[in-house]
């Protein structure tokens, strides 16, 4: 069973990107969105069809190498089934980012020969690249750039504005700020946020968050859970029962003789996001 927690976040400037997205989608030919590979449902703005409208989308799975290979496999079916533009990448890394330019160039292979045929070969391409907060989307600019172009952090929220950079002579970026929504209507997407770092640690009831994450791994990845915390995880223990089982085998007492669950919570979200309990995912596609 799981703790309840409600997690709502939404800063003022948020409320200027969307209405900034929105503006600028006519100055653009596709929408890069950037998501994260292991929650790619909770880490997509559900807003972002009704702002950027019919435009080619082209959807970047960041942080595959943290992700599940089982699971990104069947995502990337199901974005493309839906006619979606999928890449795979790791900006950390580099891996896949070469591939940007000819995925652009696949995804709008029609409206490039129509430039071509009016005479406009080579007229730039403009992208907008768009993703909630900490998925990794200043990175994978910079990737793409080969330059920081981008401010990139683990904070979430950086971006504050929009900017245009040019990767080569015939394509060109808008960066945009990273948002999120006003509410949460599904308490599970706003956790797999605070999850994976998306919302701000300060504003979380990070023994809670924890509690919640643990249960889940027990349920999905067990093994990893076993591997890493060296106990059998049973699904019978709540979430705070199960950090503690954690914290008995990592030593981590306070006074008294009690356990430390808050320190084993940091412990344990810090090395999740830290890929430290190897590759999960945590979100799948509906089946076919």
């Amino acid at each position: 069973m799981k703790e309840e927690i409600n997690i709502q976040w939404f800063p003022g400037h948020m409320t200027k990107a969307r209405r900034m997205i929105t503006e600028n989608t006519k100055f653009v030919d596709v929408v890069c969105e950037v998501i994260d590979a292991r929650i790619p449902v909770s880490s997509r703005n559900p807003d972002l069809d009704s702002l950027v409208g019919d435009k080619p989308r082209l959807i970047i799975m960041n942080r595959v190498d943290q992700a599940d290979p089982a699971a990104t496999k069947k995502w990337v079916e199901y974005f493309r089934s839906n006619g979606n533009g999928v890449l795979e990448t790791d900006s950390k890394s580099g891996k896949g980012v070469n591939a940007f330019t000819n995925a652009i160039n696949a995804l709008l292979k029609d409206k490039i020969a129509a430039n071509a045929a009016k005479g406009q070969a080579g007229k730039a391409i403009r992208v907008m690249v768009v993703g909630i907060p900490n998925v990794g989307k200043s990175s994978f600019i910079n990737r793409v750039c080969k330059r920081k172009a981008a401010v990139a952090s683990d904070r979430p929220g950086v971006t504050k504005g929009k900017q245009w950079i040019t990767v080569t002579r015939g394509l060109e970026l808008l960066d945009t700020p990273g948002i999120l929504w006003p509410k949460f209507e599904d308490q599970t997407v706003g956790e797999n946020l605070a999850f994976t770092g998306a919302v701000r640690d300060e504003i979380l009831d990070t023994e809670s968050l924890a509690a919640n994450l643990m249960t889940t791994l027990c349920e999905r990845y067990p093994s990893r859970v076993e591997d890493r915390y060296k106990f059998s995880p049973d699904t019978s223990l709540n979430g705070f029962e199960l950090l503690e089982a954690a914290a008995r085998k990592r030593g981590f007492l306070i006074s008294g003789g009690e356990y430390d669950i808050g320190r084993m919570a940091v412990v344990l979200l810090d090395e999740f996001r830290g890929g430290k309990l190897g590759r999960i995912t945590l979100e799948f596609p509906p089946e076919a």
